[in-house]
């Protein structure tokens, strides 16, 4: 080897190594960094739980829901507590989408009387009642003749507040409460989608509690606890092996009042219960959908009432948001609605 081009190669190379070791050092003092952030600041966590400040799709006016595609939609205004307003669409069945264009909200409330089934749709983590994949659900269920209310909790969207489980289970008992003095006992569904299947477990076992059970549940995505999805969250992947990773993380969550324990609630529940999920589903994993529905299937509470699992293979790719896609969703619908009911014994 020629001495000269050695002695040039030989510097070189210590100078690439020592910016290798220099990057790795700041990666490290980072990766290490962030779990003492969060143990520290645990409203970070609360904050990476609801993800409410991520607005997509962005610029959206949720005043105009036909600007998104909903021209037999109508947005206002309710309050759950006073100076507390949170925002709501009202989607009428796709059949009187003619008939709802320039209507206000007086002819939308005396609809709800019409023979239609109400579903209440709680939606998930991130983004707004204007997320994409949500307006495609309203479309399709609206298509199968159901009325959609659906609003934006707390510290989403247009709505007023802070996020928090207690404030997100209170607006939705207050939207439960508010449809059933306009229903004339006409049924009246809950659909949760991935953290709106917490919401939608806590309302139901509130329901209960009280004696008054929806017609049924319907839980898109769901997951057994919050624990055990930020443990299997892709954004965990990681820290998941890290020592102390439930100490730095998940206690974090639960020191700011974040459980979705809907494990626990599906004991307390008593009415049908439908749970959809896909296998490809990376953010909620389709083993604690599947957890889920073994521990509703030994509940006492739902004895004598129907739970069904529906999973939708990979192959489909429906992943965490689309199973709206599913042309056998209808059926499924169809079939399982149509005979909510207490099963005879």
């Amino acid at each position: 080897m020629d001495p000269v081009t050695d002695e040039k190669t030989g510097p070189g190379l210590l100078g690439v190594l020592g910016k290798m070791k220099r990057v790795f050092f700041w990666i490290l003092i980072i990766y290490v960094s962030i779990p003492c952030i969060i143990k520290l600041v645990p409203s970070i966590q609360a904050k990476l739980v609801f993800l409410n400040f991520v607005r997509m799709p962005y610029f959206i006016d949720l005043k105009r829901p036909l600007d998104q595609g909903l021209n037999h939609t109508h947005n206002f205004y309710l309050e759950p507590e006073v100076g507390q307003r949170v925002g709501v669409w009202h989607t009428v069945p796709a059949h009187m989408w003619r008939e709802a264009q320039g209507k206000d909200g007086a002819w939308y409330n005396a609809e709800l009387n019409s023979a239609h089934a109400v579903i209440l749709y709680l939606h998930g983590n991130a983004g707004t009642r204007g997320g994409d994949h949500r307006v495609q659900l309203y479309k399709v269920l609206s298509s199968l003749g159901y009325h959609v209310i659906t609003f934006d909790y707390r510290g989403w969207g247009d709505s007023d507040g802070s996020p928090s489980e207690g404030g997100m289970t209170s607006d939705a008992l207050f939207m439960y409460d508010w449809l059933k003095q306009k229903l004339d006992r006409r049924p009246l569904y809950i659909w949760g989608h991935s953290l709106g299947t917490g919401v939608a477990t806590n309302l139901v076992r509130r329901l209960c509690d009280r004696g008054a059970p929806p017609d049924a549940l319907v839980l898109e995505s769901p997951f057994t606890n919050i624990r055990e999805e930020a443990k299997s969250h892709p954004f965990s992947m990681v820290y998941r092996f890290l020592p102390g990773f439930d100490w730095f993380f998940l206690d974090s969550i639960t020191a700011n009042n974040i459980r979705f324990a809907s494990d626990e609630n599906v004991h307390h529940i008593s009415c049908p219960v439908l749970i959809l999920h896909a296998e490809d589903d990376s953010v909620v994993p389709f083993h604690l959908g599947k957890k889920l529905f073994d521990a509703a299937s030994q509940s006492k509470s739902l004895s004598g009432h129907k739970v069904q699992f529906v999973p939708f293979a990979s192959s489909l790719a429906y992943k965490h948001k689309f199973i709206y896609r599913s042309p056998e969703l209808p059926n499924i619908l169809s079939n399982f609605l149509g005979s909510a009911h207490p099963v005879a014994q």
